[in-house]
């Protein structure tokens, strides 16, 4: 199966795991699974950062795409066809963050399994959106 992470699930993965479910850590561990990571988790995490939104105590968040590698992450950019049709996801009231929308249209698009605690992100599904937790 091929998987995309959410920034969360990405932070909890290298930094957490204890806060990961019992599914999805068998789920990272399983080498029958291709697990994905936007840059799009990058820029979030650096932008919240700054923002001060995430705290990362003794933590370099330039090496974060390291940590994805080591873990055996592949790392993905953004494409032209993910970014020229990201209007065709539909807008939800509850839901605006432009970090989540563009990680559920690259799942959307590239058919992947959006791997997310949010329950904001379920709402999604009636657009074509798999997500696991």
């Amino acid at each position: 199966m091929t998987y995309l992470l959410d920034t969360h699930a990405l932070i909890w993965a290298t930094l957490e795991t204890e806060k990961l479910s019992a599914n999805i850590r068998n789920i990272i561990m399983d080498s029958d699974n291709d697990i994905y990571v936007s840059t799009v988790s990058f820029w979030e995490i650096s932008l919240k950062t700054r923002i001060n939104k995430f705290f990362f105590d003794n933590i370099d968040i330039k090496k974060f795409p390291e940590y994805a590698r080591l873990m055996g992450f592949t790392i993905i950019d953004i494409a032209e066809k993910e970014t020229i049709t990201f209007h065709e996801l539909p807008l939800k009231n509850n839901h605006k963050d432009p970090f989540d929308r563009m990680l559920i249209w690259q799942a959307i698009t590239m058919k992947r399994i959006l791997i997310s605690k949010d329950a904001l992100m379920g709402q999604y599904k009636e657009d074509g959106l798999k997500v696991i937790w």
